[in-house]
């Protein structure tokens, strides 16, 4: 039996031979490691919310067509429900029902795993994880600069550099000025913007078709596009983020407008400058979100940003940056003497709860294969334990790499190894 269209078994390293796609559950943990560990160096808390979220929570923010895109079925209880396929109306529903319980602004950021019943492309899956970071009730923009030198950190924490990526910032407000200046009639603005996100992935004499009933051309959208003058809103991030020294990572491009209805102001992409991938990430203010997901009873400005792993594993892996993954153990302990199996577990115990990764064999097997497991584990030592003339039990220190060998006694072990 296969696994379901769309979806991933992650296997340890080194991953099997096989002709079908595997994903490597080490390089996952690498990357996740790396996330946290960003994230909380600028100050942000992990929460975590339910996969299965009322369906309602989803068409209020995106609207019915979205319901297409989804996993979603009535659940025993008569409920209309979704696996969640994005992490912001969950993180907006849990702030307007805890909002006073944090003082303001909050940061959180969260890792959840996310489905969406969707074709299959290169570098999107039916399933991903994401990284989500938000900042929670902070009008200023001095939080986008925030927000911004962290998806660039957490990129270059992987080892990724101005060579290989760029964020393209954008203002969702620069482009209603830039409608509202040609067209009087603000119902059409949606309409516009979708247009103008697909740009890129329309011929231009359809784009211009479109454009053509709201009154505009093709050529004075392409123009807008091209200047890239920052407004004043993106300047300011744009000096913050020189004094951070990570100005060389980030450009204007008007090209990027996001296509969701909630972003009301800067707006952001990340790419790797190849072009090879789909977008690394993408994200931007949201000010209205969660007065709208609360029903009007929690007015709070927010933005965030998703990051997700398809995408990422798959630029990591071109630009030789994943690890060397192997099992990494720091003791295997050889037990050639059945006799001294009681001691040995003893011993064991006493490595594993000093922290250190200890394996052996678990039935009595020769000395040579033991000796071979342990190289097949990559493990740093071997320690065996022998008895002595005297009755007294001694312990074979070995380090596998310099081949250099100690004798001493049992309780020496983890004191040598945990200095």
């Amino acid at each position: 039996m296969d696994r379901l269209p769309g979806f991933r078994d992650f296997y340890p390293e080194p991953l099997p031979p096989t002709k079908d796609e595997l994903w490597s559950m080490d390089a996952r943990n690498h990357i996740f490691d790396s996330w946290r560990a960003v994230a909380r160096r600028y100050g942000f808390r992990e929460y975590e919310g339910p996969p299965l979220e009322p369906l309602e929570l989803y068409t209020n923010k995106s609207g019915e067509e979205i319901v297409g895109q989804l996993f979603n079925f009535v659940d025993k209880g008569e409920r209309a429900v979704a696996m969640r396929p994005e992490m912001t109306p969950t993180l907006a529903r849990m702030a307007a029902a805890q909002e006073r319980a944090y003082k303001k602004p909050f940061k959180w950021f969260s890792i959840p795993q996310l489905f969406r019943y969707e074709k299959q492309q290169k570098g999107r899956k039916r399933e991903h994880f994401q990284l989500n970071c938000d900042i929670i009730g902070e009008h200023d923009r001095a939080a986008d600069a925030e927000l911004i030198a962290l998806l660039i950190d957490t990129l270059r924490a992987l080892g990724l550099t101005s060579a290989d990526f760029v964020v393209r910032l954008s203002s969702r407000n620069a482009w209603s000025e830039f409608f509202a200046s040609r067209c009087p009639d603000a119902a059409k603005a949606y309409d516009f913007f979708q247009i103008v996100d697909k740009l890129d992935r329309t011929r231009p004499e359809d784009s211009a078709a479109l454009l053509a009933p709201l009154g505009f051309k093709l050529e004075e959208v392409q123009a807008f596009i091209t200047g890239g003058q920052p407004n004043a809103e993106l300047q300011l991030i744009l000096d913050q983020l020189a004094a951070r020294g990570l100005r060389d990572f980030v450009r204007v491009d008007y090209g990027v407008i996001r296509g969701l209805a909630y972003y009301t102001g800067p707006v952001f992409e990340a790419f790797d400058i190849k072009g090879e991938f789909r977008a690394i990430c993408g994200g931007g203010r949201y000010d209205h979100l969660i007065k709208q997901v609360s029903g009007g009873k929690v007015d709070l400005p927010a933005l965030g940003f998703g990051m997700g792993d398809v995408v990422l594993f798959e630029l990591l892996k071109s630009r030789g940056l994943l690890p060397q993954f192997t099992a990494g153990l720091a003791v295997y302990v050889l037990i050639e003497d059945e006799t001294l199996r009681a001691d040995s577990l003893r011993l064991i115990q006493q490595l594993r709860e000093a922290g250190l990764a200890t394996e052996f064999s678990l039935t009595p097997t020769k000395g040579d294969k033991q000796f071979k497991r342990a190289l097949e584990l990559n493990a740093a030592h071997t320690v065996r334990l022998e008895k002595q003339a005297d009755g007294s039990l001694a312990a074979k220190l070995k380090h596998l790499k310099s081949r250099e060998e100690s004798t001493l006694a049992p309780a020496e072990v983890v004191k040598r190894l945990v200095p």
